[in-house]
Order: C-alpha cells, then structure tokens, then sequence
C-alpha cells in the first residue's frame, strides 16, 4: 500500500484512494493511437494545415500582395466574425462535439486561400477576399475552442506546458513550411506579389486538413496517463449550454482579468506583419523573415514550457512565466523602437533585401518577436489550463479568448486599413501588452492554485436540465457507468 498512487492497478470501476476513478490505458496499436499525445500531435496537423498555412500567408505582409489595404480589409472581417463566433463557439462545441466542431472549423481556411489565388487571377476580385475572410472567421471560431478544449483536457496537471509547447510546434510548422514553400517559389520574384503556385500549394495542404478530424479518436475514450478519463460535457440542450457561459463566467470571474492579456494577443501581427515585414523588406525578404518567425515560434514555444512543467510548484511557475514575458515584452519593444522612428507611412519603400547591411539587425529583431508571441499565447492557455481539466469549461474560456482576441484583431486591422501611422500602431502593442500583464496578475495570484479540485469545476457537473450536480453525486454516477 506504499506504492505511488499512479502505480496502484484498478478495473474501470474501481475508485482510487481519493475517490477517481482510475482505467486501464489500451495496449499494442490501440494504445498508441488512443494515447493523448497522439491524439494532440494530430490535434497539431490539422492546425498545421489550416492556420498555420493562413499564418504563413499573412506572415508575408499583404497576403502575399503588393497593396496590403485588400488583406487588411480581409482581416478585419475575418475577426470582426470570428470575435462573434468564438464568444458562443464553445457551447457549439460542447453540443456538436469536438470532433465535428474542429472539422468544420478547417473549412473556412481553404476558401480564403483560394480567395487571394483568384485575386491574382482577376485584381478585381477584392470584394471576394472579404467574403471569403467573413466564412473564415465564423470557422475559425469553431476550430479554435475545439483545439483548445483538446489540448488542455488531455493532459495530466503536470503535462499542460509540454502538451501546449508539442501543439505549438507541429502547428507552427505550417508556417514554416508555408513560408518556406513561398520563399522557394518567390526567391527570384521581383514583382512584389506571390505567384499562383504558391496559392495552389496551400489550397491543397488545406484540403488534406479538412480530412484529418474524421481520424481523430472520440474525445470520450481518450484516457490519459494517469489513468483518469477526459471529462466530457453532456451536450444538453442548447438553452443550458448558452447558460453555461453565465456560469462559468459567475463562478470563475477571474477568468474577465485575463481579457486584456486575451485582446493583445493578436494586436501586435498587424505592426509586425504589415507595417514592419510588409513595409521595409522585399518579397525575397519577406519570405525568409516569416520563415524564421514562425521557425523561432517553435522554440519559443518549447522554452516557456520547459519553465511551465519544472519541478517548482504550480504557482511558482506562474509567477515566473509572467516575470519571463515581462522582460520579453520591454526587450523587444525598445529595440523595435529605435527602428519605427527611421520610417512613417509617407517613406518611400525602403526594399531591405537579404543582402543588404541593414537586414541583419531587423531579422534577428522579427525572430525575438516570433519568440514572444509563441510564449505570450502559451502562457494564456496554460493559465486557462490550470484554472480547470473539464473539456467543457475549457471549451468556453478558449471560445472567449479567440473572441476577445478577434475583437482586438479586427480593431488594429481597421486602424492599419485607414493608414493610421505606424509609431500609433506600434506603441498601441507595447502599452496594451503591459497592460494584459499586469490585470493578469491579479489573477495569477488569487485564482491559480497548485492543484485543481473537482470541487473547482462547474460545466462538467451540469445534467441535461442545467442542474448543477454534487462533486458526490458525479462521482458515483462515474463509478456506476
């Protein structure tokens, strides 16, 4: 009886020391495949195929077009949609489930891309692009909370950082090799717009994303590697689910000081894609610079998780990731200062290229910028992550971060879009990054605890009538099923 508890053998019905219920994980292939980080490598795939490729596309600066005006316009309506459909998409997700929810969020992302092919084809298609970025947007709502649901539900406590950091990776890979196929493809373009075949290249990468979820595993046999079952809602009625976003926001209103942080998220892509990547380089430049972006994603996104999953106790983790994006945020900021006041939007183009002296500096500026970026949206999910486990929950606080992350998306795409001056736009990222820090603080102090308890949880305990069941209650009704 000495042994650790995770090495204790149970039935699927047999209660652990602390009342949970521990299964058998599945053996030989089976296993493999049901096995969470499986199923969270292929959670990556499709994001690899869908985001990651419109990532690698906007990365460009313009959407790959000379006039970037058309893809800011494109930008607001897709987050303009998308901040309307993320608030209510993680009650679709809990009703339709996750897996139907995430395959048709990767709809979406094909018809953009296509959008912009056809814009090359016939300059006057604009109007096209926009529509198309409306269709995006309400899909992107729906992929986005059902990725975020999977990927903090199927890990152990202890696993959250590793899981998010292994998600990251695969899914920034879309935009590096998105970006690596438009720097092979436009290496000699001196023409300022990316050819067609780049555009049929992404179109069919995406396509092959669309597949993907109907080979995913259902979440409810998902068992993780502490023995313990994914939690998952019991997609009662839509009235319940559309009260669950009451309830989760009155019984974790801590969750409301993580909004700025959640704004800022994707505010700063529009200075950095646009006016800085878009502005100052050359096609040939462009390219290799969102390659290294979303290259520095990947390690960004393994270094903060090394911190998130050390040995130090939970909230001492927390603490120190914020201290980390803290100076991440001061560091870039002021180096990328001295270079927004070289230049306005009434600079003739400067076309930094490759080879010339002053590209150095800039790149290695755009790295530390890819660097942040993957460490400022990996801490946000890991904070969501450890104010809860149950899918259900976590389903609607990502459905508000991908809305109020669209919201402040859809804002500075506008303000880019009416030309407003680039040191506006810039110095906007800096405050309201420092801002999100410091209202999370709050929250990181009061709310994150070193375990989460079941007694924590609310939407996994709801029944088909929205009555909110007893920690007992659920837990006998788990031992009897």
């Amino acid at each position: 009886m000495n042994e650790p508890q995770d090495k204790i053998p149970t039935s699927p019905t047999t209660p652990s020391r602390q009342g949970i219920v521990k299964y058998e994980r599945p053996t030989g292939f089976k296993g493999v495949f049901q096995h969470p980080l499986t199923q969270v490598f292929m959670l990556g795939f499709v994001c690899f195929m869908e985001p990651g490729l419109f990532n690698a596309s906007n990365g460009l600066g313009g959407g790959g077009q000379l006039d970037p005006t058309t893809s800011a316009n494109s930008n607001v309506a897709i987050y303009s949609t998308s901040a309307v459909a993320g608030f209510f998409a993680g009650s679709v997700n809990n009703k339709l489930g996750s897996k139907l929810t995430l395959q048709l969020g990767t709809i979406g992302y094909c018809l953009h891309i296509g959008s912009y092919l056809a814009l090359n084809i016939h300059p006057k298609a604009g109007g096209f692009v926009v529509a198309s970025g409306v269709i995006q947007g309400a899909c992107s709502g729906l992929l986005w909370s059902a990725e975020g649901s999977l990927m903090l539900a199927y890990p152990t406590e202890s696993e959250k950082g590793r899981f998010i950091a292994i998600f990251w990776t695969v899914f920034n890979l879309g935009g590096v090799v998105g970006s690596a196929v438009a720097l092979a493809a436009n290496f000699d373009n001196t023409e300022g717009t990316v050819g067609n075949g780049t555009y049929i290249a992404f179109i069919v990468l995406n396509a092959i994303g669309i597949c993907i979820p109907t080979f995913m595993v259902n979440p409810k046999n998902i068992i993780r590697t502490d023995g313990t079952k994914v939690t998952i809602p019991l997609h009662p009625s839509w009235k319940t689910q559309l009260y669950s976003l009451y309830l989760t926001l009155k019984t974790d209103p801590m969750i409301i000081l993580l909004f700025p942080m959640f704004f800022v998220s994707n505010w700063f892509y529009t200075w950095q894609f646009n006016d800085y990547n878009g502005f100052l380089f050359t096609l040939r430049g462009r390219s290799l610079n969102a390659f290294l972006y979303w290259a520095s994603q990947i390690l960004g996104s393994i270094a903060i998780s090394l911190l998130l999953d050390c040995k130090l106790k939970r909230r001492a983790r927390a603490f120190a990731s914020w201290t980390v994006l803290l100076a991440m945020v001061f560091a870039t900021h002021i180096w990328a200062y001295f270079y927004q006041r070289q230049y306005t939007r009434q600079t003739p183009l400067p076309n930094i290229d490759i080879y010339n002296g002053r590209y150095v500096g800039r790149v290695f500026l755009y790295i530390c910028f890819g660097l942040l970026d993957s460490m400022w949206q990996s801490t946000a999910y890991w904070l969501m992550g450890a104010m809860s486990n149950d899918a259900g929950k976590l389903a609607i606080m990502v459905g508000f971060y991908k809305s109020i992350q669209s919201a402040g998306a859809a804002g500075v795409w506008r303000a880019d879009a009416v030309k407003l001056p680039f040191m506006n736009i810039f110095l906007s990222n800096w405050i309201l990054l420092v801002a999100g820090l410091f209202f999370a603080l709050p929250m990181v102090h009061l709310r994150v605890k070193n375990h989460t308890e079941l007694e924590d949880e609310t939407l996994v305990r709801l029944d088909n009538t929205g009555r909110l069941r007893t920690v007992e209650e659920l837990r006998i009704e788990e031992w009897a099923s």
